[in-house]
């Protein structure tokens, strides 16, 4: 029995409120997946805040009706799709997909949209690559506590030179006032 009007408005309004929380979809073409294949990917792609819907094509394009910002992905509603709603770490969803995608080798990806713009696989790929939240996050705490380093450092070194300067001055005038009054004895 197919599912009643009222199941699919449900679902459009699913999708449409996960589609105000995502900064990219992936389209993914799962023909020949297990659902156990299906859950995996949903495992691996959970902790990036991604969430893998299978949905009808025509569900999807009622979804993203009246959406300037996912209208390209009409181009690619075709075939059995899965979408991969993308509302965190984008490199880490791609990373993840890409690593469930080795590992079955039964899915194809056919693009994806961001911010009103059709992905193809090579852009994807290059999103993919970039450094992950997590990585970024590092990179910027090392960059800020190296220049936190630096500036202890020079701080610290102002006193140190000082006190270097005003010792090397003292024993300048302590042999200097040795020498003078040897002379005038």
């Amino acid at each position: 029995m197919g599912r009643t009007l009222k199941d699919k408005q449900a679902m459009v309004a699913e999708i449409k409120e996960t589609l105000s929380q995502a900064q990219l979809i992936l389209a993914i073409d799962y023909q020949g997946l297990t659902v156990s294949e299906i859950t995996d990917l949903r495992r691996r792609l959970r902790p990036s805040g991604t969430v893998c819907k299978i949905s009808k094509n025509t569900l999807m394009g009622i979804a993203i009706d009246g959406q300037p910002n996912w209208q390209p992905m009409n181009e690619l509603l075709k075939g059995p799709s899965a979408f991969l709603l993308v509302k965190e770490d984008i490199s880490g969803a791609i990373k993840a997909y890409q690593d469930f995608q080795k590992a079955s080798k039964k899915t194809e990806l056919r693009g994806g949209v961001m911010e009103g713009r059709l992905l193809k696989e090579a852009d994807v790929k290059a999103l993919g690559d970039l450094p992950s939240k997590e990585q970024l996050i590092a990179q910027i705490a090392g960059a800020i506590n190296g220049v936190a380093t630096g500036l202890a450092v020079s701080i610290n070194e102002v006193p140190a030179s000082l006190g270097r300067a005003l010792k090397a001055l003292a024993d300048k005038d302590g042999d200097g006032g040795s020498a003078e009054t040897d002379v005038a004895a």
